[in-house]
């Protein structure tokens, strides 16, 4: 068999249908993603966000090193590579750190809503600034009717839910807003990195990005957090292995098999479920109050993301003999 042969055979195809075993993997990584919120929520309950932030980035750090020892990808970085790895680890530690505060200043409910609005921003940037994708009409149905339910959030009154919107100020008002800004950012992370794996490969970029992140966290929570051993509770730990070995290990792998296998617009079609899981495990594990207008926000940004990553189906064109 030739090189080309083998290629060929390794590629996706996004023709072929999904088989079940791949829909179960798919969606289990949707659950699990969907519950990091939840576990963040409950490590910064006792703990402050940045230091979370460098613990889980540091389980997510080892996990990278077995990972790249197991791809057998090399770790030693080129000199054209330093520049797209610290600019990666920045936005890293500015994505991460203001989600984490966030959803300390506001809950895990918002915080699914909020950070999966990054679909949305990715977009934007890609239609707006590289070029890279072009907003079609059923792109920008899908940005109304998102926008629509983060409208709705922010302007429905205290989280303990109320019948119709206030268009007042909310308790969580001011950790939704740092939610929005942390969703941007990981917006403009996930274009960067698309434009710096040109000249990097993919492992190698997490790692040494992990690492600068990491370093940032450190220094931050060392000159502007104090932490208690009190913190360490039981939840707090759960959440920490939680978010550094299932999410950043497990989910990590998960998607990377379904990706050799499958084209990313198959699985990324099924990440509307995300939202709608993190509200759900919310409302069920952490007690957080499920108002009417948190489910109606929670269907429009699913909706949104539905339409945005679905690809318009080409017509088909008759043919003749």
């Amino acid at each position: 068999m030739s090189n080309k042969d083998a290629t060929e055979k390794r590629s996706p195809s996004p023709a072929s249908p999904l088989p079940a075993s791949s829909i179960a993997l798919t969606l289990l990584t949707v659950v699990l993603w969907g519950g990091t919120p939840v576990a963040i929520r409950y490590s910064v309950d006792t703990l402050p966000p940045f230091t979370v932030a460098g613990i889980r980035f540091t389980l997510a750090t080892i996990f990278m090193l077995f990972w790249c020892h197991i791809e057998g990808a090399g770790l030693t970085l080129a000199r054209k590579q330093l520049k797209p790895v610290v600019i990666a680890g920045i936005l890293l530690f500015v994505q991460i750190g203001t989600f984490n505060l966030g959803i300390q200043k506001s809950n895990a409910s918002h915080g699914t809503l909020f950070i999966n609005t990054f679909i949305f921003w990715v977009a934007g940037i890609e239609h707006l600034i590289t070029h890279a994708d072009r907003i079609s009409p059923r792109k920008l149905l899908g940005l109304v009717i998102a926008a629509s339910g983060i409208l709705v959030i922010l302007t429905t009154g205290t989280p303990d839910g109320i019948a119709w919107p206030t268009f007042q100020n909310s308790e969580t008002l001011l950790g939704d807003l740092i939610l929005l800004f942390s969703a941007c950012v990981l917006g403009i992370k996930i274009v960067y990195m698309k434009s710096a794996l040109r000249i990097i490969e993919p492992g190698k970029l997490v790692f040494w990005h992990d690492i600068v992140g990491v370093a940032a966290f450190a220094l931050y929570a060392t000159l502007f957090e104090e932490v208690s051993l009190d913190g360490f509770s039981t939840p707090a730990v759960l959440g920490l292995l939680y978010q550094g070995f299932v999410v950043a290990g497990f989910c990590f792998a998960m998607q990377t098999w379904l990706l050799r296998r499958h084209s990313a617009s198959q699985i990324s079609v099924f990440s509307f479920l995300t939202p709608l899981v993190g509200v759900i495990v919310a409302v069920l594990i952490r007690g957080e109050p499920l108002s009417p207008w948190i489910a109606v926000a929670g269907l429009c940004v699913a909706c949104g993301i539905l339409l945005v990553n679905t690809p318009a189906r080409r017509p088909i064109k008759n043919q003749t003999r």
